[in-house]
């Protein structure tokens, strides 16, 4: 780290030096333009406009010796890094479905289109700015979303509601677009200051919405997960078992509501100290009905509640996990860190 002394300039502006080996790495000299970024923490970012594409951030992909999947997953990862223009080239030819699979992905993505195809080249575009994105309500709306995912599919195994296991499935998709679009920004506000200027939320305050909202699509998974057992003919719940695995169910979402209140909606630190408290109490339900399975009588009952009761355990889990990134927000805003 190096200092420099603040000057006064003809008396109504302040001048600092700088350093000479950065001027010359960047390609800075007498004339050059530089970004200044203040910040509410007493720290100004500098940023070297030389050499900088500030308008679109462009790349080809050849995807001519790649398996259909591989095509979804480098799409996924291209819109994810945040690209605003990507090329898919097959020198040999787009196979005629090639298309179709293009489009099935964007399907999942918020903001890439395909703009245009053509017999090797295929591409696609972004057509959402930052300005017109709110992370924090993206992030509101994944919470909801998974909530209510979980909250149908307990009540689908449950009640053996196929219909309702079927619409839990369906929204996957919902929470899994909205969680590309967080982690899109996210990602982009890493690299790019003036991204974290059309946020219009502090890298600190992304982080904890992008790392709440990777809680709430991993819960989302699970919901899913639950919400197929009821598809299954072999899986269905002992009428025992129903209202108590009910009302599990209901507790493990209520360590995650009251988590992602204090990330969300700013309820205070008590909140998130009661989700882990609430953690702990329902670990220890979840561990002695586990224990209770080893003396059920029919062993493929015992296998599916064994497995549902899994991912209450994991969905509790995740609920701590944005209890533990709220506390981390509490401190850091009334401690100025």
């Amino acid at each position: 780290m190096e200092t420099r002394k603040v000057q006064l300039s003809g008396g109504t502006t302040y001048t600092i030096s700088l350093p000479k080996f950065w001027a010359e790495e960047h390609g800075i000299e007498a004339g050059s333009v530089l970004s200044l970024h203040p910040n509410q923490d007493a720290s100004l970012l500098v940023e070297a406009m030389v050499g900088r594409n500030t308008t679109e951030r462009t790349t080809s992909i050849d995807v001519s010796t790649d398996s259909d999947n591989m095509i979804r997953q480098r799409i996924r990862a291209a819109h994810a890094v945040g690209y605003d223009s990507v090329t898919l080239i097959d020198t040999a030819g787009h196979p005629p479905d090639r298309r179709k699979l293009v489009e099935r992905t964007l399907a999942e993505l918020s903001g890439f289109e395909l703009l245009e195809a053509t017999d090797t080249r295929i591409r696609l575009t972004n057509l959402i700015d930052a300005e017109n994105v709110d992370v924090r309500k993206s992030t509101l709306r994944l919470r909801l979303v998974m909530l209510a995912m979980h909250r149908d599919a307990v009540s689908a195994i449950v009640d053996g509601d196929e219909e309702l296991a079927r619409h839990v499935i369906e929204r996957d998709n919902e929470a899994d677009k909205l969680f590309a679009m967080i982690t899109r920004h996210f990602r982009r506000s890493l690299t790019d200051l003036h991204e974290v200027e059309k946020l219009e939320w502090s890298r600190d305050d992304l982080f904890e919405y992008y790392y709440a909202a990777r809680q709430f699509e991993r819960i989302a998974d699970h919901a899913e997960k639950i919400a197929e057992f009821a598809l299954r003919l072999d899986a269905s719940i002992p009428p025992s078992y129903a209202t108590r695995l009910s009302e599990l169910g209901t507790a493990s979402r209520l360590v995650v509501d009251d988590a992602a209140d204090v990330i969300l909606t700013d309820t205070g630190i008590e909140a998130a100290n009661d989700a882990l408290a609430k953690r702990d109490q329902l670990m220890d339900q979840l561990e002695e009905f586990d224990r209770d399975l080893y003396d059920h009588d029919m062993p493929n009952e015992a296998y599916v509640l064994g497995l549902l009761l899994d991912s209450l355990r994991r969905t509790t889990g995740y609920g701590a996990n944005v209890a533990e990134i709220a506390l981390q927000q509490v401190t850091r805003q009334t401690t100025g860190a």
